[in-house]
């Protein structure tokens, strides 16, 4: 009979709780005459401070499935088109009270996606933070960040877009979610060179400004691949 392997030895110490915390982004349109801006959902706490989407993890819950359930109690959306673990947050004091860890993740929702918010929920432009709960801020900007980084070599920006959309869209949720602008002209070379997103013969519509009907594009994938795993996108000089 095989010898059972050593239980763990008990440390006699404080108990310790799991929990999980969503960055769920979307680049929403946030008033007349504003460029659309990278919205992370908040709720708010009831202590004068907004927290992420989370919760405690419920026993024999996949981490993920508990995600995706506290933001189903935060908002009622169409689509989560793309969710992975950012990273563990375990410092011990980082919650008053009894030691919490958190498993993060980064949560894409495309802008065209109709969301229903819960009441005590709201979109918050990712530059205008109002105060939040705990560490909450330094997991919304590693989310961003991690964001931003896979835009360069991946095609994650098919999680933002919408199945359909002219490039001039597409550059505005690059814009939003990079921080900086993006040349649409530059933008289609690279990721048409990259084979991310294809024409599909079909037009838009005519803007306000008139002029002729623009030409539609899709993303070639609608699940995360490398595309240039040395790739950096840049602000202009």
């Amino acid at each position: 009979m095989p010898t059972p392997p050593p239980s763990a030895p008990s440390t006699g110490g404080p108990p310790v709780e799991v929990e999980t915390l969503t960055a769920v982004f979307q680049v929403r349109d946030i008033g007349a005459g504003a460029e659309p801006a990278l919205c992370v959902l908040l709720a708010d706490d009831g202590n004068s401070a907004w927290r992420l989407p989370g919760g405690a993890v419920a026993a024999e819950e996949p981490l993920d499935v508990s995600a995706r359930r506290a933001v189903a109690d935060t908002v009622e959306i169409t689509t989560i088109a793309h969710l992975e673990q950012l990273a563990v947050f375990s410092d011990p004091a980082r919650v008053p009270g009894i030691r919490t860890i958190a498993s993060t993740y980064l949560g894409l929702v495309p802008s065209d996606a109709p969301t229903e918010l819960a009441v005590d929920s709201a979109w918050h432009a990712v530059d205008h933070l109002p105060a939040l709960a705990y560490d909450h801020d330094r997991i919304v900007d590693a989310a961003r960040h991690r964001l931003a980084a896979k835009l360069s070599y991946t095609n994650i920006a098919f999680a933002l877009a919408p199945a359909r959309f002219p490039m001039s869209q597409l550059s505005e949720i690059y814009c939003a979610a990079l921080g900086y602008p993006v040349d649409t002209t530059n933008l289609l070379r690279i990721l048409s060179r990259r084979a991310v997103v294809v024409a599909t013969g079909t037009v838009g519509k005519t803007g306000r400004t008139g002029g002729r009907p623009p030409a539609l594009y899709a993303f070639a994938d609608a699940q995360l691949r490398v595309t240039d795993e040395f790739a950096t996108l840049r602000p202009p000089m």
